[in-house]
């Protein structure tokens, strides 16, 4: 074979292999640059994402559906992608009545994962928070270790779990308090060390993204937890 034939060749063989991802949360922190990773990103060919309003977005690989945890149901035909990232989240400040902010932190995340899976998703890579757990009397713990639960048991191929502590960074919507403890957080990061301390150690959002796209390229593991350390380590530049 040629050396134009053997490069024909192997363009198809890169179009044939690019994936198709869908993200929940896109409007968020985090998700907003899942977003902007993914479309960047050779690996995928297509980045369906799904949102309440339509945003101001144009790119020739995004597909965008409008729907919510009540109407997800109706778009289960077009949940169709082999990886879903999930960045679903609020604050009690947002949602202050308790059922519906169990629905937005638990159940949305869980409906979308199961939706996906039932549609041949092969891996889900999903934000939570550090010390997520069935047993913490903290609420907000107690309620992303239970989506980490059903999640796990949804049963797919890879199960990416990012547990970061404070997530660093500039964010659109103004929020004194979080930029308060952010800087306070600033400091406190340089005495984290150690392996039980560093997982409490500050993450960019920025490159919570990174590390969750780039988990992608490296599935090996039915399950994965990852920490601040685990997260760093996806990083080229070992930012945090």
């Amino acid at each position: 074979m040629s050396t134009t034939g053997i490069s024909i060749l192997a363009a198809s063989l890169k179009i044939l292999n690019m994936k198709k991802a869908i993200l929940f949360g896109s409007t968020g922190f985090v998700g907003s640059n899942l977003l902007e990773g993914l479309l960047n990103n050779a690996d995928y060919e297509k980045i369906i994402i799904v949102v309440r309003k339509k945003p101001e977005i144009h790119h020739p690989k995004i597909e965008i559906l409008i729907g919510d945890y009540k109407s997800l149901p109706q778009l289960k035909d077009k949940i169709i992608a082999d990886e879903i990232f999930i960045a679903l989240g609020t604050t009690k400040k947002n949602t202050p009545d308790v059922k519906e902010y169990y629905q937005v932190d638990h159940d949305y995340p869980v409906l979308a994962a199961k939706m996906a899976r039932e549609q041949g998703a092969k891996a889900v890579f999903i934000v939570t928070a550090v010390g997520a757990s069935l047993d913490s009397a903290v609420a907000y713990i107690k309620t992303k270790g239970e989506v980490e639960r059903d999640i796990i048991a949804l049963g797919f191929e890879h199960t990416h779990i990012f547990r970061p502590s404070m997530i660093m960074g500039t964010r659109k919507e103004k929020r004194l308090m979080e930029k308060t403890i952010i800087k306070i957080w600033s400091v406190v990061n340089a005495i984290l060390v150690g392996k039980f301390l560093n997982k409490y150690k500050g993450i960019n959002g920025e490159n919570i993204a990174r590390a969750m796209i780039n988990s992608a390229g490296k599935q090996t593991e039915k399950v994965k937890i990852y920490h601040w350390k685990e997260m760093t380590e996806l990083l080229p530049d070992r930012a945090s």
